[in-house]
């Protein structure tokens, strides 16, 4: 069997974004995923999970979300939308299949999976930004345990025992658990640094449209705008987390230091005990599967340029703040397929 022209790792958005792009050039490629379905990823986090950007920032190149375009999508909605943009396009998919090791031989890549091995004189790693959970090194050994979870394997309040829960980590899910939680049991939320809250729309319209008519949303990593955007810690968005702050419905604590048996010891000293803990503590990458020199830096963070990297024919695209605020997101991902086109494509003129 020849070589693909090029092998997308990864099946989400980032990976069928830049599936469209490599179909309307006309270049032999697979799109290879572990998942049994398109929009696996997002089917599987939490059941009331709605998103901050409304569906006309929701939609990648080539096929609007359908429904009201300043209404906020449900991430069932945003899974099924995945796969009917894959159907529409006829983008070739295998699924099921878990990329183990990639190398490179000469000017081929080889990888690895769990159906055989695949080879491309191209790759593009679109495995996403969301790869291994991370817990943070606080919990001690003790018999007893509070029942816990990372909210990767958050689905619903019924998953945890009864009573109050703490909460650790102030992102948007972070909040969003806590607000839902908030409903029926006492929570705690555990935080790092002070909360930025901005409104889902202002002047009745999405915050998402003033970012963008800012100049802000898509703005470069080497302009000034995208410079000054990337030192700003992210917001919250909404605010129900606000709100039940101020009416003391869920208490703020400072960072977690220690967790000894149920008792929860906080950056001020004071110590709780609690039942359940949910650790919204965010992902570090896992990218011990590429085995290529100069792909990875010590950190084991891919090394690229605006996705593109030292290791010809090797390209990365889904990575928070990649080139702009969006590279990790659904709206602003496909500018980053659109700019790696072109590489790939004079790559392989000149094959």
């Amino acid at each position: 069997m020849n070589p693909y022209d090029v092998i997308v790792i990864g099946a989400g958005q980032a990976g069928i974004a830049m599936g469209y792009y490599l179909k309307q050039a006309g270049l032999s490629f697979l799109l290879v995923d572990n998942h049994q379905r398109i929009g696996d990823s997002w089917r599987k986090r939490y059941n009331s999970l709605v998103l901050f950007t409304p569906r006309k920032y929701s939609s990648l190149p080539g096929l609007l979300m359908s429904g009201s375009p300043e209404g906020f999508p449900t991430k069932d909605e945003i899974a099924d939308y995945l796969e009917e943009y894959t159907s529409h396009f006829h983008l070739p998919v295998q699924l099921e299949t878990f990329v183990k090791k990639i190398k490179k031989s000469e000017n081929l890549f080889e990888i690895e999976t769990t159906r055989g091995t695949l080879k491309a004189e191209q790759v593009v790693v679109a495995s996403g930004a969301f790869q291994k959970p991370f817990i943070p090194p606080v919990i001690g050994e003790e018999e007893r345990m509070p029942f816990q979870l990372h909210s990767s394997s958050y689905l619903a309040p019924n998953q945890l025992s009864e009573g109050a829960v703490l909460v650790v980590g102030g992102g948007n899910s972070g909040a969003q658990i806590a607000v839902e939680l908030a409903a029926d049991r006492e929570v705690t939320l555990a935080v790092n640094h002070p909360f930025k809250f901005l409104p889902l729309r202002f002047l009745s319209k999405s915050i998402f449209s003033w970012l963008e008519w800012a100049g802000l949303l898509y703005a470069g990593i080497d302009t000034k705008k995208g410079e000054w955007f990337r030192r700003q810690s992210d917001p919250i968005f909404g605010k129900e987390l606000k709100n039940l702050l101020k009416k003391d419905k869920v208490t703020l604590k400072p960072k977690v230091v220690c967790l000894k048996g149920m008792e929860a010891t906080f950056e001020d000293g004071s110590t709780v005990s609690f039942p359940n803990i949910v650790w919204s503590t965010g992902f570090v990458p896992s990218y011990e599967w590429i085995q290529i020199q100069e792909a990875i830096d010590l950190a084991g963070k891919p090394i690229h340029q605006r996705g593109i990297s030292p290791v010809k024919g090797m390209y990365f695209i889904g990575l928070p703040w990649q080139y702009q605020r969006g590279s990790a997101l659904i709206c602003g991902v496909g500018r980053d397929a659109a700019y790696l086109l072109f590489p790939i494509v004079e790559m392989k003129k000149r094959r």
